[in-house]
């Protein structure tokens, strides 16, 4: 058994505790509320047995009086339960929704690498939607039927002991089928919800790869696989309604058995006398009234187990562990040179069974340009994502400026780095907003001026807009040499110390490429930069080139050192730039070639 602060309905309690006033309103009108129910028989009691037997309509008359100023008393609690119940409802909706983004939104890389975006839309959308109905409304609900059943029970045994005793028999059988039916359709409703997930995961893979469905003309197989989650989905849904309707009529059938007994032998003691029929009506009211919320009790339950199995799914984000934990002495990081030392450095992923980096080794000094090449899977990417700690190395250390980087607050770690990846994600705002993302605070003339250096700016304003052309979801209304552009504006105007470069140029033209390299030259200079780059043209003039095969850096130094000797650079550079270079060179000597006389 958990322990109860672990229990996942205690823990939506929780979320009440900022609305104390709400709760306390909503709460106290369904008590209100469920209290004047139990009135109503006692009143009819009166009615039959004092107006009808004695002729009095003045009796009938104020028995009348008093249901209707009760009818009245309890439409207005019955308002206030649901006012204040929808409220509470919705509030905790939106309280429970932040806490799970917030969770996301720091939750690190590695987690993000384990879970499908689909599948965390659904947790914050479908489960959080199913837990609200619980937490608020429904919750209310089975407390009235708990109360309105105990409050029953009670005057039922008040009125008549013997025949409240033999009414109730039948009642223990309906709390074990009630429970009973609760363990069973609890884990069915968190295999449906995991089913949604998996649902909506089939859904965002394919509308995020439109593009490439298209051109591959695989609308078909996409639909064949969509429909298979969907059927999946039905048939668990199938499922639960088969056990449900399997149950909810043996429920309202125990309910039956006790108006049965009632008449059976209250019947004959009606007409000996030893009851009065307004008490037997009584008796049977209270058991009728049980009626609606032992119907209702079998809904309840299946919202009280869809809440229970939704919510674990968003309380086992929540809970998940931080794997980059920020140290309780964590130190901000004001100003930054820039200086990134790797000592011994080795990683691997979460649950993998080898390392990825093994003992990597160096030194960049303030305003040094770092150049990663190597084959794909050698660990160029794995490098530049350890230095503003999307991971931590399994083993060794990384500095910067001295500082071991796990005992620096991540925001302040983070605020020095700049970071243009491979395939850049522009959100579906205006150019600007996108070019500001890491200074929203930026005036219109720095935008500009930084759109200027990534040679962006023309571009721009060749939109009807300019800098206020929206991009569309993912920056779909530009082209890739664009969007890279806009990144790089983006990395200019955040002006870190550190800049990371993961193969920003591969998405543009040989003439593109030239200008974002012009750019670049003047925004790297006095900054510490990284970059990753399969074209050598791109890595010739960096300070320190590290060629890293397998996890391993195999060779380091300068370009005309590394040409020197033999190895994988050398042999990267005989496919690559060779001919190239040997071409340029031949025709550098072409025009003094035909000024010898002949």
């Amino acid at each position: 058994m958990q322990p109860p602060s672990k229990n996942v309905y205690w823990r939506l309690f929780q979320y009440l505790r900022p609305h104390r006033r709400q709760a306390l309103l909503a709460y106290g009108a369904m008590l209100t509320a469920t209290l004047l129910n139990l009135f109503i028989p006692q009143i009819i009691k009166d009615a039959l047995d004092n107006g009808l037997s004695s002729g009095s309509a003045t009796a009938l008359f104020r028995a009348g009086g008093l249901i209707l100023g009760l009818a009245v008393l309890r439409g207005l609690a019955a308002f206030g339960q649901r006012y204040y119940g929808e409220w509470l409802t919705h509030r905790v909706a939106h309280d429970l929704r932040n806490h799970f983004y917030n969770t996301v939104q720091h939750l690190p890389f590695a987690f993000h690498d384990r879970n499908r975006t689909g599948d965390l839309m659904s947790r914050a959308t479908s489960d959080i939607s199913e837990a609200e109905q619980f937490i608020g409304v429904g919750m209310m609900e089975l407390l009235t039927t708990a109360l309105l059943m105990l409050g029953v029970i009670t005057a039922m045994l008040l009125e008549d002991w013997r025949l409240a005793l033999l009414a109730l028999l039948p009642m223990p059988v309906l709390l074990y089928s009630t429970l009973r039916f609760g363990a069973t359709v609890r884990p069915m409703f968190k295999q449906i919800q995991e089913q949604m997930g998996d649902l909506a995961t089939a859904m965002q893979e394919s509308l995020t790869g439109i593009n490439v469905v298209k051109a591959f003309a695989r609308e078909p197989h996409e639909i064949t696989k969509f429909n298979r989650e969907n059927e999946g989905w039905f048939d668990l849904r199938h499922r639960l309604v088969r056990t449900w309707a399997d149950n909810w009529p043996f429920l309202s059938f125990i309910v039956t058995i006790s108006v049965l007994l009632l008449l059976w032998f209250g019947g004959p003691r009606a007409l000996a006398g030893e009851i009065t029929v307004g008490g037997l009506f009584a008796l049977i009211s209270y058991v009728l009234m049980l009626n609606g919320p032992v119907q209702h009790l079998g809904f309840l339950v299946n919202l009280v187990a869809t809440a229970g199995a939704s919510a674990q799914r968003v309380f086992d984000i929540i809970d998940t562990p931080h794997e980059i934990a920020e140290a309780p002495d964590a130190v901000r990081l004001e100003r930054a040179r820039g200086a990134v030392d790797f000592e011994h450095v080795s990683f691997r992923y979460h649950k993998e069974t080898r390392d990825i980096l093994h003992d990597v080794t160096f030194n960049a000094q303030p305003g040094q340009k770092i150049a990663l090449i190597g084959p794909t899977g050698s660990g160029k990417s794995t490098i530049i994502n350890l230095i503003p700690r999307f991971y931590d190395p399994t083993a060794g250390r990384i500095l910067i400026d001295g500082h071991d980087i796990r005992s620096l607050e991540v925001h302040s770690l983070r605020r020095h780095i700049g970071i243009v990846l491979q395939d850049p994600f522009l959100f579906r705002a205006t150019i600007a907003e996108n070019i500001a993302y890491g200074n929203p605070a930026a005036t219109p003339l720095a935008i500009e001026a930084a759109a200027r250096t990534a040679r962006a700016h023309d571009f721009i304003l060749e939109f009807p807009a300019g800098y206020e052309t929206r991009v569309g979801e993912r920056g779909v209304t530009l082209s890739g040499g664009q969007k890279q552009r806009i990144a790089i504006a983006r990395a200019l105007l955040y002006d870190p110390r550190i800049l990371i470069l993961d193969d920003s140029t591969s998405s543009v033209d040989t003439e593109t490429e030239y200008q974002i390299q012009q750019a670049l030259a003047a925004l790297m200079e006095n900054r510490t930069t990284f970059v990753i780059a399969q074209r050598l043209l791109t890595l010739k003039h960096a300070d320190l080139i590290l060629v890293l095969e397998d996890g391993h850096i195999v060779q380091r130094g300068t370009h005309e050192s590394l040409l020197a000797r033999d190895g994988l650079y050398r042999q990267i550079y005989d496919v690559q730039l060779r001919d190239q270079e040997e071409f340029q060179t031949l025709a550098a000597t072409l025009p003094a070639l035909q000024e010898v006389p002949a």
